[in-house]
């Protein structure tokens, strides 16, 4: 597991680097891939060490402080790039912050090597990991991680083009509002793993605790739907938060799920495999919702963005996704 973090992290940061030094539009595309290669596998490789460090009522919690910091990230990236870029030049910032976490790495594994997991997984073999594809279970969790990472999608690339759009802000007015969102998604993937981890240490088995959670979500983002007739950017960007916060706070349990079903061999697969859901709904939605936006305006997608969550928690229900297994 550690192997496989400091591999994903490494590669991560070698590619930011490359970044900074590369010349020409081909070498940039090409370190922009690799970078997107080696992230990845962090988010497998976070799960792996979540099943195997922490106890099973803890695992969501966990998640909601990791997804928390992704968020924190997105957050800080911009005005500290941009003061790297104004005082040392656009190049710094990929460079430092490669450099950054090369640096982590061995921090990770200082702090792994003091803390023994709760349990240790074994090796197995790919037949058995391959095999849970043959599960409608597992179908549940990648059909549902793709519907409601719709809302996500939606928000996290169309948030600043609607605030100038429909509330016909500038963009550098939009700007006031942009990192309300993002903000709000880091507080819902807390609050997920927070209210997840309260209720299994309460007594709740802890995949029940997560579906109850995702089924709260659902119900709060409903109200996306009312977004377009907003009557101004505030209440618009507090609708939009209000949905990202919900979602996010679903994909954390989401996301925790398949940690409470499988070993933690199979749960790293499995972890990969909702990744790779969210990559090909990405491909395939971010045009569709493009063209939709520029035919019939945010009306349709707002809808979509509020009957997202709802159809992923029916669709864990109807594959026993989200049902506990017997003791």
């Amino acid at each position: 597991m550690n192997r496989g973090i400091t591999l994903a992290i490494g590669l991560w940061s070698l590619a930011g680097i490359s970044t900074g030094w590369t010349r020409g539009l081909g070498g940039l595309v090409a370190c922009r891939a690799w970078l997107g290669l080696a992230e990845a596998g962090g988010i497998p490789a976070a799960a792996k060490a979540m099943h195997e460090y922490l106890k099973p009522a803890e695992r969501a919690l966990g998640n909601g402080l990791n997804q928390a910091a992704v968020f924190l990230g997105a957050i800080l990236a911009p005005p500290v790039a941009t003061w790297l870029a104004v005082r040392y030049h656009w190049r710094a910032a990929f460079v430092l912050t490669g450099i950054a976490g090369l640096l982590w790495i061995p921090l990770w594994n200082s702090v792994a090597r003091g803390a023994p997991p709760v349990r240790k997984s074994a090796v197995e073999p790919i037949a058995r990991s391959l095999a849970i594809l043959r599960e409608p279970r597992m179908w549940g969790f990648i059909a549902a991680n793709a519907l409601s990472m719709l809302t996500y999608s939606l928000w996290s690339n169309w948030t600043t083009l609607y605030l100038v759009e429909v509330s016909r802000l500038t963009f550098v007015q939009a700007a006031y509002f942009a990192w309300l969102p993002p903000l709000a998604a880091m507080l819902g993937g807390f609050a997920g793993g927070w209210l997840s981890f309260r209720w299994a240490r309460a007594g709740a088995d802890p995949l029940a605790a997560r579906a109850r959670v995702c089924f709260l979500c659902a119900v709060a983002g409903l109200p996306a739907i009312a977004i377009p007739f907003a009557p101004n950017a505030p209440w618009a960007v507090s609708g939009i938060s209000l949905s990202i916060l919900a979602v996010s706070a679903f994909s954390v349990n989401l996301y925790t799920m398949p940690l409470d079903v499988y070993d933690a061999a199979r749960a790293a697969f499995a972890v990969s495999l909702l990744v790779s859901a969210y990559g090909a709904m990405q491909a395939v939605a971010s045009p569709l919702l493009g063209a939709l936006i520029d035919r019939y305006g945010y009306l349709p997608v707002c809808a979509i963005a509020s009957l997202a969550s709802p159809a992923a928690y029916a669709l864990l229900r109807a594959t026993r996704a989200s049902t506990p297994l017997p003791a």
